[in-house]
């Protein structure tokens, strides 16, 4: 019952690039400022991450930054992508979507990190950065923090509020000092997690643990 009630709450409409200004954001100043303060090893995790669509995202703009998987030349990044659904995982490992998963990314971006037509593959580099793992964010523990970014959007609002103030709580206790939670855009902080987090930009809902 609790399993099928989970899955119920995993949205599934996603893209690349979903919510534009929220990545440019990150993208412009957020993960240039985190690759500067610990030295190129960018940490992240992607909770709730659905059919891989998030993760893959924040992996392409790391490549930009110069960033590459443990073990490649350049500065390392991770990013840790968790769901409870087994099926959206098994989707997102796949790495392969329809061309309309990318309507949102410009075509400079589709031309160097997808091959093929329909559907289209991320490219190795792009998969190598992410790691999926099923996850049940209400029980069990971060996978492995602590974490320079998080980004857990439109999964608070389907819990009242008690659950959403532990949910925070747990992120906050998962970020490094200096990191970052971003929530989705109808999402806010509940909880003592107002008092531990600063506002770091109202728009996109992003927050940083001083």
């Amino acid at each position: 019952e609790y399993d099928r009630l989970l899955d119920t709450l995993t949205i599934n409409v996603t893209k690349f690039f979903r919510n534009r200004e929220t990545w440019s954001v990150l993208a412009d100043r957020i993960l240039p400022s985190l690759q500067r303060q610990r030295g190129g090893r960018v940490q992240c995790w992607s909770a709730g991450c659905a059919s891989g669509e998030e993760p893959y995202t924040l992996a392409i703009l790391l490549l930009e930054l110069g960033c590459h998987a443990p073990g490649a030349s350049g500065g390392e990044a991770q990013v840790d992508a968790t769901d409870f659904d087994r099926v959206s995982l098994a989707r997102a490992e796949e790495g392969a979507y329809p061309p309309g998963a990318f309507e949102e990314m410009s075509a400079e971006l589709v031309s160097r990190y997808l091959t093929g037509d329909e559907p289209r593959h991320l490219v190795p580099a792009v998969k190598a950065l992410v790691r999926f793992q099923h996850h049940d964010l209400l029980q069990e523990p971060p996978p492995r923090p602590p974490y320079d970014l998080i980004i857990c959007r439109n999964v608070l609002i389907y819990f009242d509020r008690p659950t959403q103030g532990r949910l925070l709580e747990k992120f906050v206790d998962a970020l490094h000092p200096g990191g970052y939670l971003v929530l989705g855009k109808v999402e806010t902080l509940v909880g003592e997690a107002r008092t531990r987090l600063v506002l770091e930009d109202a728009r996109e809902r992003i927050y940083r643990r001083p």
